[in-house]
């Protein structure tokens, strides 16, 4: 016999029962969820007659792929967790327990000590407290749905993960307004925080600070309700890094110190060093100090044995050893380090050019170029050859990162704007920067 689930019940009171009926809704679903969240790729959704015949008859061992379950989602209404679970017409096994432990009580007389002991008020008070309403299923798939939108990351960018990692949140919340026994909602709060410091992340991408501030806030709150250091550490880092884009330089290194002060050892503290301290310190001018976060991150790589590769700038597991030379190079330009850079810089070029990132790409670029500039005999030429490269490389994907290093270079560039190269780097940098993504990075930076 097919199993009742909810979405079974909601195709039948909807008079969506046949491939034909269910396939035109989802359909229609699927382009209204694909413009809302600007996510084109939903428009082509579509559900094959074996497809439907697995969903409507409950025969699904995993819940659909994480694109399907959102258009499912849009179209009815309710958490996919709920909608594949078995729906009962007020007759479920609980139901059953509290229906015999009412008859009992009646036909026992008066109450007494003794009904404590009753086997089946035992039996049906254990089985309330570890009911719950995600299974191992649902946390598979909200896992799932995580490693997916940040491995995809640096290919996609934030526009059009952002709704997913919005709807894992939103998912992961409304399960928690619901029953699950300690081990689950450890689960979910984990989940819910981890969603929320990818959000930060890609705030600090697209620009928005406030918004960023508030999902880290979120993000270390949950973690540490539960005790989950490695998320609360790295919502930290992702809070000082957005702290840094906003130009607020000294919370941005009070903020990583104090992450770093409380677990000095841990791996996500070569993040905290690097990226956070590094780099806001190379701001403030203070040098000795700089020298001493990248010294200490570096110390921190070889103790946890970590990849030399240019690991991802959204990924959760440790910061590699390229990933670290170049939030060193960022920090050696703020102090005008130009040997320092240009030496870290070509020690990690193939690890660079040969990495997935065409963000960390234009970045160390950006950072060359600059330094270029700074020499004692400036090369104009080259200069801004990467600075129009580093722009081609973001191309129709921009996010804050590279628009302040882009918009800085050309600050810099101003005592040779009547060189040619200075003058075709500044046409195309006002050609780019006239993206509505790069435009609202510029009046937020404003």
């Amino acid at each position: 016999m097919p199993r009742t689930t909810l979405l079974r019940q909601l195709l039948q009171q909807r008079h969506l029962t046949t491939h034909e009926a269910f396939a035109a809704q989802y359909e229609r679903a699927a382009a209204r969820l694909a413009e809302l969240d600007r996510d084109p790729r939903l428009a082509s959704l579509q559900v094959s007659p074996r497809q439907f015949d697995r969903w409507y008859g409950g025969e699904l061992l995993t819940l659909p792929r994480p694109d399907a379950c959102r258009v499912l989602e849009h179209l009815l209404g309710r958490p996919v967790s709920e909608l594949f679970s078995t729906a009962y017409d007020g007759d479920s096994e609980q139901d059953r327990y509290e229906e015999a432990s009412t008859r009992q009580q009646v036909t026992s007389g008066p109450p007494t000590c003794e009904d404590d002991e009753n086997p089946l008020n035992i039996v049906t008070r254990a089985r309330q407290l570890t009911a719950s309403n995600a299974d191992d299923a649902t946390l598979a798939f909200l896992d799932s749905s995580l490693e997916g939108i940040a491995s995809r990351y640096e290919q996609d960018g934030p526009y059009v993960l952002r709704p997913q990692a919005r709807q894992v949140r939103q998912l992961a919340h409304t399960l928690l307004d619901g029953r699950q026994p300690p081990r689950v909602r450890r689960e979910l709060f984990r989940f819910a925080a981890s969603a929320s410091s990818l959000l930060g992340y890609m705030a600090v991408n697209t620009g928005d600070f406030a918004l960023s501030e508030a999902y880290c806030t979120e993000a270390r709150d949950l973690s540490r309700e539960i005790g989950d250091l490695d998320t609360d550490l790295w919502a930290c880092g992702t809070l000082s890094f957005n702290l840094y884009y906003a130009g607020r330089y000294d919370e941005a290194d009070a903020c990583a110190a104090a992450a770093v002060e409380r677990a000095p050892r841990h791996a996500q503290s070569i993040r905290l060093l690097v990226n956070g301290r590094a780099r806001a310190l190379g701001k403030t001018g203070d040098r000795r100090a700089v020298e001493q976060a990248i010294g200490q991150a570096l110390r921190l790589s070889d103790l946890h044995e970590v990849t030399a590769q240019l690991t991802s700038c959204i990924s959760f597991e440790p910061y590699g050893r390229a990933r670290t030379l170049a939030n060193a190079v960022t920090s050696h330009v703020a102090l005008r380090n130009t040997a320092q850079v240009l030496r870290d810089a070509e020690h990690i070029d193939d690890l660079v050019e040969h990495s997935t990132s065409s963000w960390s790409r234009s970045l160390v670029r950006l950072d060359v170029a600059t330094a270029l500039l700074q020499q004692r005999t400036p090369d104009i030429d080259h200069a801004m050859a990467l600075g129009r490269e580093a722009l081609r490389l973001c191309g129709d994907t921009p996010i804050s990162s590279v628009y302040q290093r882009s918009r800085d270079l050309h600050k810099q560039a101003g005592p040779w704007r009547d060189h040619p190269a200075v003058g075709d780097y500044g046409d195309e940098f006002r050609n780019w920067s006239s993206q509505p993504a790069a435009l609202a990075m510029a009046s937020s930076a404003s």
